[in-house]
C-alpha cells in the first residue's frame, strides 16, 4: 500500500509541475503563449476559462514531431490525458477568477 500512495503522490507532483492551469493562471501570461508558440501550435488564442484544459490541448495541436520527444516525457499523451483531468478539477475551482479576467482582459492571445 505504501508504494502505491509514493506512486500516487510522485504522479501528483509531475503533473502539477507541467500543469496546464499552474501554466495559465499562476504564471505570467506571456509564459504560456510563448511556450505554446516554441510547440509551433495551430491554437490562436486560450479563453481563461478552463484555460488549463484548453492549454493542454493546444499542446496537443499542433505540428507533429516524430524526433523530439516533448518536454523529455517518454509517454506524452497519456501524461496530457492525466494533467487535463487534474487541470480540469483546479480550472472548476478557480471559475471566479477565471470568469472575471476573461471578462475584464479576454482570451490569452498565442499569435
Amino acid at each position: 500500500m505504501r508504494s502505491a500512495s509514493k506512486v500516487l503522490w510522485i504522479t501528483v507532483c509531475l503533473a502539477l509541475a507541467g500543469c496546464g492551469t499552474i501554466n495559465t493562471v499562476m504564471r505570467e501570461e506571456g509564459v504560456a503563449a510563448r511556450e505554446l508558440k516554441s510547440q509551433k501550435t495551430y491554437c490562436q488564442s486560450i479563453p481563461w476559462v478552463y484555460s488549463g484544459v484548453g492549454y493542454n490541448f493546444c499542446r496537443l495541436n499542433g505540428d507533429p514531431n516524430p524526433h523530439a520527444a516533448f518536454d523529455g516525457q517518454v509517454n506524452f499523451i497519456p501524461f496530457i490525458f492525466v494533467d487535463s483531468l487534474i487541470s480540469g478539477v483546479l480550472d472548476t475551482a478557480l471559475l471566479p477568477y477565471t470568469i472575471y479576467r476573461q471578462s475584464t482582459d479576454g482570451s490569452i492571445i498565442i499569435r
